[in-house]
């Protein structure tokens, strides 16, 4: 009956079901791949990307246009404003994800992968050593992104301040009557 429903949403949501019903066994492979992934995480990250660009955005056009001062000022709101965004919106998002999972992502990987495979990828999923370099991951990430900031700074940052004057000079030309 679970596999008739998820057929009948399937082809209401506009998608054709091709397959055949996905042997249990599989659908348990498939659900505990589901489970170590976090596809719901995919909703998020769709979410931040439109609040960040945004939040850049002000950032680049309060630049030169306003004193340091009332430029944090009204950074420091907006970035306020962003996160509670974030706070009210992100499990709207998550939820539609973790809804859609079932009718989108599932068939994928039961029709994409054999039983084996899907065994392998929860063996990875899994790993102690994935998950170990999973937490280093932004120490790594920052350390990196210390070390090019440190080589690359002499040479960047006139060309970084050259370019935010030119779109400094850019938006109060077009912005000034």
């Amino acid at each position: 009956m679970k596999k008739l429903a998820t057929m009948i949403a399937a082809l209401a949501i506009g998608g054709t079901v091709h397959a055949a019903p996905v042997p249990a066994a599989k659908q348990e492979l498939v659900n505990r791949v589901l489970q170590l992934w976090h596809p719901e995480s995919i909703g998020e990250s769709m979410l931040q990307a439109p609040v960040g660009d945004a939040v850049q955005q002000a950032r680049a056009v309060l630049q030169g246009r306003v004193s340091p001062e009332k430029r944090d000022a009204a950074l420091k709101e907006i970035v306020a404003d962003a996160r509670q965004f974030m706070d009210q919106n992100k499990p709207l998002a998550q939820a539609s994800a973790q809804k859609l999972v079932g009718t989108t992502v599932a068939p994928l990987l039961a029709e994409r992968f054999t039983d084996d495979e899907l065994r392998q990828i929860i063996t990875i999923l899994e790993s102690p050593v994935k998950k170990k370099f999973e937490a280093m991951v932004p120490e790594l990430q920052k350390k990196l992104g210390e070390g090019v900031a440190a080589d690359t700074r002499a040479v960047m940052d006139p060309k970084l301040q050259e370019l935010q004057q030119r779109i400094g000079m850019r938006l109060r030309s077009a912005v000034t009557p």
